[in-house]
């Protein structure tokens, strides 16, 4: 009897499965077919970096007078900081062990950016440590249940500014962030708090299509007021650009010890980065 049952229950609930089966794979069509490509703009390619030299985070001002409105706190900190970096050290810039830059750092674009457009995601893809970035566009709420990460949570919406009927302004807020951080390599500090918020209008330049530009808001409780920069890159000319593998672990010869930084010489052995600096306790080596 129970095995009649059984086989009873089983040919009852399997057209109720196959139902559910159809119904998620037409959801899942209707939702491709509601994507309509024509309604986005084609950032397809790859963008770069617009400013030659070194990496600021503010690119038109010099890279030692940001201009940062920082708190006096965090502005002791960062000269300090920069105290340490003329001495050889690496100050409070957490990279140096390939940690991730995280946000707003990620679009200084140390590498070759690529973006992505799909149906719920605008995808920013970058082979530097960890930098790629999911901004989610689908109208989901935020989330308290996830743990903080050096990305953030990015929650996006595409604006069509002049109502052509295509969209051409993507903004973006990013919460959920978490430290060490700082802006570029000059030390600028974030407040240890880590309760960041990010705000960003990304769109293209109407007159030369092959500029993209990033309009950065931090809000932050290192600084006096919300920050805003604007980032700028520019359209590789190559309809097959070259993707470069950037592995930062391979070849670095930095490594920190309780704390401090110190190098691996050529020949091996370790080495202090600045004048006076202290051999680590080896306690645990004979």
């Amino acid at each position: 009897m129970r095995s009649a049952s059984l086989k009873q229950n089983i040919l009852l609930r399997t057209p109720i499965v196959a139902c559910a089966t159809l119904f998620a794979l037409c959801a899942t069509i209707a939702s491709a077919q509601a994507f309509d490509e024509a309604k986005y703009p084609d950032w397809k390619g790859q963008w770069r970096r617009f400013e030659s030299g070194g990496v600021k985070y503010d690119a038109s001002k010099p890279r030692l007078a940001q201009e940062a409105p920082l708190k006096p706190e965090y502005q002791a900190i960062f000269e300090a900081n920069l105290k340490d970096q003329a001495l050889g050290g690496q100050g409070i810039d957490p990279t140096y062990t390939c940690l991730s830059p995280g946000m707003p750092r990620i679009m200084n674009m140390y590498d070759p950016m690529e973006i992505v457009i799909t149906p719920g995601t605008t995808h920013i893809l970058t082979q530097h440590i960890h930098d790629g970035r999911r901004i989610y566009t689908d109208g989901r709420n935020w989330r308290t249940d996830l743990d903080p990460t050096f990305a953030g949570y990015s929650i996006g919406k595409w604006v069509d500014t002049d109502g052509d009927g295509r969209y051409d302004v993507l903004e973006v807020e990013t919460r959920n962030l978490k430290g060490p951080r700082t802006y570029d390599g000059t030390g600028l500090p974030f407040h240890k708090d880590s309760a960041t918020v990010i705000k960003e209008r990304i769109y293209r330049d109407k007159s030369d299509p092959k500029i993209l530009y990033d309009d950065i808001t931090t809000i932050d409780n290192a600084l006096t007021r919300p920050w805003t920069v604007t980032k700028k890159y520019r359209l590789v000319d190559n309809p097959q650009p070259v993707w470069i593998e950037a592995i930062c672990a391979e070849g670095n010869n930095h490594v920190e010890i309780a704390g401090e930084g110190y190098m691996i010489s050529a020949d091996g052995l370790l080495m202090p980065t600045k004048k006076g600096q202290k051999m680590p306790d080896l306690r645990y080596f004979k």
